[in-house]
């Protein structure tokens, strides 16, 4: 082994400069010293300085978040799911064609689809390489199962209706081809149903569907696969704990885990959340959202997105001769300060309205106080009513007949705190006009069974969900009149009917958005309802969360279209690194 020789660096002209130093008196080698010292710390911040410029702060994975659910869940599978708890779990361990972003129907499992000519074929292309959490690949024959379970009628789906009249055909394990019997255009938005794995359920049959325990423990293609359920001793679920799933085919979500612990009630969700144990809860009510959110000093906020529902008192004219006057509609439409309802009930989480339109299509908002209680009496007076001694006008009911019509209501709805307090401020509005009202309660399911069902009610205090579709068929076409259909003003009007129509068979969104506005105009003209607010969709979420994007909802499910976005911590990261 050869010795390499020795090498010295030296600092040119260094001897000379120490030389020099040590000539330096006491006070200017202090000099000196502060005068180096400082040079150093400058250059220590300079570099800081241009590193942080080179660096920026990028969302982190990690963390889990906990969020509370008022119910239980029962059958996780969006065949079956009916309940928000089911329909929430489902949207994160499930995964459809496409999914709902920002108030947009986006691909998801799908790369992409393309519509025919004439409105009746939709095929669409899945991305490649998609696998269930268990492995499985995923191909157009899950699809088409899937489809078929929903239409299979012994499984009683309620995604039945939507898929009625429709054949879904493989092409290719890669490709899927709907055919419908009649143009429909809001059918794209059905295509966001999670699709579930052919290789299990084939082998469950009709009469086990529902008892099979994955629908308590599923294996899906969603963004969360199942870590572990906990259950009481009676085999009840009490809890979930949902992992990010490695093999997911879209962007993993930062947020690590989420786990979800179940209450009997509102209240003791509410008490979870203050005390600590759960990090989240869905739908808040407005009135503890005001609370909750007053408290700056907690670890969470709220947060809010206007919901594609409307709320409104819906006339029945044929059980009130007083209603089936115009006048009396417009007038007691024209006497509710819609804006003071929205302050009052939804303690300002939620919009006025003034039509039939959902907010995500845009539905009007009534300014500020805009109410005219003389100018409704006016009304009323012009049309031949006369008010009595007992403040409340009255009308004969026909030209030479002695029989007198009262302006008397009465005023149907749920028991839910906010309905009654609704209904409420609209009877204290509705005697200040000179009308007599009645407020009748029931429990939501006597409700539907007994008085809406049936149509035996004079006027409903009642909500309308439009859903992703934007489809008002059911609530305003005149063959929707009777149950099942929802046209509960019972309301008809053929120019409506032809609007409704061709809606649904339109292709074009500028043609659907005059549509939407003619119909908007059209039945409010009409006055068969008196349409109130529109509620937000309220959020209880840890402080530390961010990257949350509501958008507008159509189901509190729809919260988790963005999940992937989500995240708890940041890191420091090279700018030509950041995603």
């Amino acid at each position: 082994m050869t010795l390499q020789p020795y090498k010295e660096f030296r600092l040119k002209g260094g001897s000379a400069i120490l030389d020099c130093i040590r000539r330096f008196s006491a006070t200017e080698k202090l000099i000196f010293g502060i005068l180096v010292l400082t040079a150093l710390w400058a250059a220590l911040i300079m570099a800081g300085n241009a590193n942080g410029y080179f660096m920026t702060e990028v969302p982190a994975e990690g963390g889990a978040l906990h969020e509370g659910e008022v119910g239980l869940p029962h059958t996780v599978n969006p065949v079956l799911a009916v309940t928000d708890v089911d329909r929430d779990i489902s949207s994160l361990v499930y995964a459809g064609l496409t999914k709902y972003k920002d108030g947009s129907i986006v691909p998801d499992l799908a790369s992409g689809w393309s519509v025919s000519a004439d409105g009746l074929s939709y095929a669409f292309t899945l991305r490649p390489g998609i696998e269930w959490s268990d492995g499985t690949p995923l191909n157009a024959d899950d699809v088409v199962f899937t489809v078929e379970r929903i239409q299979d009628p012994s499984l009683k789906s309620p995604r039945a209706a939507e898929w009625a009249g429709v054949t879904a055909t493989a092409t290719s394990p890669t490709s899927v081809l709907f055919t419908l019997r009649q143009p429909y255009s809001p059918f794209l938005a059905n295509t966001g149903v999670g699709i579930i794995p052919r290789h299990i359920w084939s082998h469950v049959s009709d009469d086990q569907f529902i008892f099979s325990e994955y629908n308590i423990e599923p294996v899906g293609a969603g963004p969360y696969k199942v870590a572990g359920v906990d259950r009481d001793q009676g085999g009840i679920p009490t809890g979930y704990r949902l992992s990010a799933w490695n093999g997911y085919f879209g962007k993993k979500p930062y947020v690590t885990d989420i786990d979800f612990s179940f209450f009997p009630d509102q209240d003791h969700a509410l008490s979870a959340l203050e005390s600590g144990t759960i990090d989240s809860l869905p739908s808040v009510p407005p009135q503890e959202a005001a609370k909750l959110a007053s408290n700056s000093g907690e670890p969470y906020a709220m947060i809010s997105a206007p919901l594609s529902r409307i709320f409104g008192v819906f006339f029945n004219q044929n059980m009130n001769a007083a209603l089936a006057d115009p006048a009396v509609r417009q007038a007691l439409d024209m006497s509710v300060d819609r804006s003071a309802l929205v302050g009052t009930v939804l303690y300002g989480y939620g919009k006025a309205v003034s039509g039939p339109l959902p907010p995500s299509l845009g539905s009007g908002e009534t300014a500020v106080g805009q109410t005219d209680v003389a100018g409704a009496q006016a009304l009323l007076e012009k049309s031949g009513w006369k008010k009595g001694d007992d403040g409340i006008y009255a009308k004969k009911a026909a030209k030479g007949s002695a029989k007198v019509l009262p302006l008397s209501i009465s005023l149907y709805t749920a028991d839910a705190p906010d309905l009654k307090q609704a209904a409420g401020e609209l009877k204290d509005s509705w005697i200040k006009l000179g009308a007599g009202v009645d407020v009748k309660v029931f429990e939501p399911s006597e409700l539907y069974q007994n008085i809406i069902r049936t149509r035996a009610y004079d006027a409903l205090l009642f909500g309308e969900a439009a859903g992703r579709d934007n489809d008002l068929f059911a609530f305003w076409h005149s063959s929707q009149r009777n149950a099942p259909g929802l046209n509960v003003a019972m309301y008809a009007n053929s120019k409506v009917d032809k609007i409704l129509e061709g809606i649904r068979s339109a292709t074009g969104t500028d043609a659907m958005a005059a549509s939407y506005a003619e119909l908007d105009q059209m039945i409010g003209a009409d006055f068969p309802a008196v349409f109130l607010y529109a509620p937000d969709f309220v959020y209880a979420v840890p402080k530390a969360l961010k990257g949350v994007d509501l958008g507008v909802m159509t189901a509190p499910a729809d919260r988790f279209g963005s999940v992937s976005d989500w995240y708890l911590g940041t890191e420091r990261v090279w700018k030509i690194f950041a995603k």
